[in-house]
């Protein structure tokens, strides 16, 4: 598995100095990257990967609201292989009809996206899990309802925090899971609430990967089909190149339980 990390994680760097954001990602030791909001910044993230050795095999970005052509035109500048929407308002999750139009939705931009020769997923937060539809959790409800060629970056910490044990989602809703956001941090569960407020504060509480109270490994060794792990902060109280590099650090040196067996 391959480690990178959401440039939303480091966004007021990257709005001050992008290219020197990048660098300094490298010099940390990551080589691969998740944009956001590439569109409009598509040559100047083309000419900083490329002078940085840094590949960006996903990327995030309004399929739902934006202009598709446009988006796919921009990822296929950048190289991004998969195009993942990663937000749909909490209202949007709480019946099987309006659930049934996004699936519908995200299935038509996957068709246009083969077009450029693009993946398209989604990634969820917590709200999708909190929230219940026939018998299921919202998101695996969706998932049920989307074509084979598209698929899930499940966000752990969300999982969590929506009341799902996320290792055994992420084995429930099986080969269609291709990428992983991962944080930890002390987990609250919100359940359907959506507080901008309350949101954000517990954002703050977020830590880097193997400090908080997520068996990361465990959801690790439940993605079968996984590509690629990112980690990401939606926020975070100290230095965030810190963070990120304390996250890869914890990552790279592999699950604990398998190292302490070795000895």
């Amino acid at each position: 598995m391959a480690f990178s990390v959401q440039l939303y994680t480091l966004r007021d760097p990257m709005e001050a100095d992008l290219l020197g954001t990048v660098r300094r990602l490298a010099e940390i030791g990551f080589t691969q990257v998740e944009p956001y909001r590439f569109v409009e910044n598509a040559e100047a993230f083309a000419a900083a990967f490329a002078e940085n050795g840094i590949t960006a095999p996903t990327g995030h970005a309004p399929l739902l609201s934006g202009d598709q052509d446009e988006i796919f035109a921009a990822a296929k500048r950048i190289g991004i292989g998969t195009v993942i929407d990663p937000f749909v308002a909490p209202e949007q999750w709480q019946d099987a009809g309006a659930i049934r139009d996004t699936a519908a939705a995200l299935n038509a931009a996957a068709k246009k996206g083969a077009e450029y020769g693009i993946r398209v997923g989604y990634h969820n937060h917590s709200w999708e899990l909190g929230s219940r539809v026939e018998g299921t959790t919202a998101l695996e409800f969706f998932a049920g309802l989307l074509d084979p060629e598209v698929v899930l970056e499940v966000d752990v910490y969300w999982v969590a925090a929506g009341g799902e044990n996320p290792a055994a989602l992420v084995q429930r809703l099986g080969n269609r899971v291709v990428a992983l956001h991962l944080k930890d941090g002390p987990v609250t569960v919100l359940g359907t609430r959506f507080d901008r407020e309350e949101f954000g504060s517990i954002a703050k509480t977020q830590l880097p990967a193997g400090h908080g109270e997520l068996d990361l490994w465990g959801v690790v060794a439940a993605a079968k089909n996984l590509e690629v792990g990112v980690v990401e902060f939606d926020d975070y109280a100290g230095d965030i190149f810190d963070g990120v590099a304390a996250s890869l650090r914890y990552l790279e040196a592999g699950d604990p339980a398998t190292r302490e067996t070795a000895k």
